[in-house]
């Protein structure tokens, strides 16, 4: 690929099987809907194929992620732009008013305040949508462990750099790096990792027991949160929907967190995708439903079942033991779809 996906600090990202995921995509495929996008590596390498992208997150700032790197096909942030997010004087707003001594000290929710109202003023969609996604990155990288889930006590303790040096032999100063410092060296790689497929590639946000029926492309990639290991994705990045949005936000339904809905959720999930001629599902060893379940649920809709099996190495932020599991790759061909009775607004 001519150009390179950026570091995006995303749970569950596939970046690193990306490759081997597409290498099984059905070579008559000409559009992919990517439809828990999550980080958004699988639609990014869908992309650079040639292919038409449809991408989907119940996430804002996912579905930012795939706006300003899978949708856009050409517009970045200039030197006028980045004046224009960073001046004025930190203000108190949302995060002030509830994320202060949470997640970060009370000056650095003012900054994010700041950052926020100004980057309303961009001139386009895309820019916004660049410019949340490079504060992301910077929110991310200055939260211990890349996630919110850490309670203010232990982040406190985690950007002493004295104790990090003890604890982990490095200081991680990146963590007390400003947000600007952030946003300003991940910028070349964000700026240079938009470019023009030639396809009219689309990001939409939504929970994808509503809008499946909405799409149609060739095959549906499913990534869901993978029930039984860390997979609570509003846990994680739920407060920078917040930010964005400027409110306090409830966590989405159907998230594949409880083991006792899950096989369910599995089985409303198959019953919506007549849309698509293929269906390809990334799973894992160590989740629940096992593979065995997950095969006889998809029976019930295809007798076209395939599982590739690869070894993967996952590694727990802020641990440093990783575990070898095995990622499964089921390929499906949907028996009952016709393509010209094919329906949907994409």
């Amino acid at each position: 690929m001519m150009n390179r996906f950026p570091k995006v600090n995303f749970i569950g990202n596939k970046e690193k099987i990306s490759s081997w995921i597409a290498n099984h995509i059905p070579t008559d495929v000409n559009s992919i809907f990517d439809a828990f996008s999550g980080g958004g590596s699988v639609s990014y390498h869908a992309k650079a194929l040639g292919l038409k992208v449809i991408s989907n997150d119940i996430l804002e700032i996912n579905h930012m992620l795939s706006k300003a790197l899978i949708e856009n096909n050409n517009e970045v942030l200039s030197d006028e732009d980045i004046d224009t997010i960073f001046e004025g004087t930190p203000t108190k707003g949302f995060m002030y008013k509830h994320y202060s001594n949470v997640y970060f000290f009370p000056e650095e929710c003012k900054e994010l305040d700041l950052y926020r109202e100004n980057i309303k003023k961009l001139s386009s969609d895309n820019k916004k949508a660049l410019a949340f996604i490079l504060i992301r990155r910077a929110m991310v990288r200055k939260m211990p462990y890349s996630r919110f889930t850490i309670n203010w006590e232990k982040i406190i303790q985690l950007r002493d750099e004295d104790y990090s040096y003890l604890k982990y032999k490095r200081k991680r100063a990146y963590h007390n790096d400003s947000f600007k410092a952030h946003f300003l060296s991940n910028l070349p790689a964000y700026n240079n990792a938009v470019f023009d497929n030639g396809q009219d590639n689309i990001s939409i946000k939504g929970d994808i027991f509503d809008v499946a029926t909405t799409v149609h492309a060739d095959l549906i990639y499913l990534d869901p949160p993978y029930t039984g290991t860390m997979n609570n994705y509003f846990g994680f990045y739920g407060v920078i929907d917040e930010y964005i949005n400027s409110k306090k936000i409830e966590p989405f339904q159907n998230n594949f967190v409880d083991k006792s809905t899950s096989i369910d959720l599995f089985d409303k999930l198959f019953s919506k995708l007549q849309n698509f001629k293929y269906w390809m599902l990334s799973y894992n060893n160590s989740s629940y439903p096992t593979k065995e379940q997950l095969i006889e649920i998809i029976g019930k809709y295809s007798r076209n079942i395939q599982v590739i099996e690869k070894p993967h190495v996952y590694k727990i932020t802020g641990k440093e033991k990783k575990k070898t599991n095995t990622e499964y790759l089921f390929l499906i061909k949907n028996d009952s779809y016709e393509a010209s009775s094919k329906t949907g607004r994409y």
